[in-house]
């Protein structure tokens, strides 16, 4: 019984931290990597290799703003195969050989 009161009382407690996720604007590397649910070598990674918005203000801690991220993880939107087909289906109609 005790087992399973610590189990749930830490799953509130993860639950709690990824709501202050949520409501910071600006967040440090360890939040980024849990926000971004990857591993710090990896973000260390990304972040040499200009591959995501980060912030450097005094060269050495980073810093990541939120919205940057929502944005950077939206990019490159892959279309369903019913949205290619419709607009195949309307370029069809608009454009008819004469």
């Amino acid at each position: 019984m005790e087992e399973l009161i610590l189990q749930k009382l830490s799953n509130i407690e993860t639950m709690l931290q990824e709501q202050n996720l949520l409501k910071k604007d600006v967040l440090n590397f360890n939040e980024t990597c849990a926000y971004l649910d990857t591993s710090a070598s990896n973000l260390y990674k990304m972040t040499s290799h200009k591959l995501i918005p980060h912030f450097c203000p005094q060269g050495k801690k980073l810093y990541f703003k939120r919205a940057e991220l929502d944005e950077w993880l939206l990019r490159n939107r892959q279309s369903s195969t019913e949205e290619i087909e419709t607009i195949a289906a309307n370029y069809l109609l608009t454009n008819k050989r004469k």
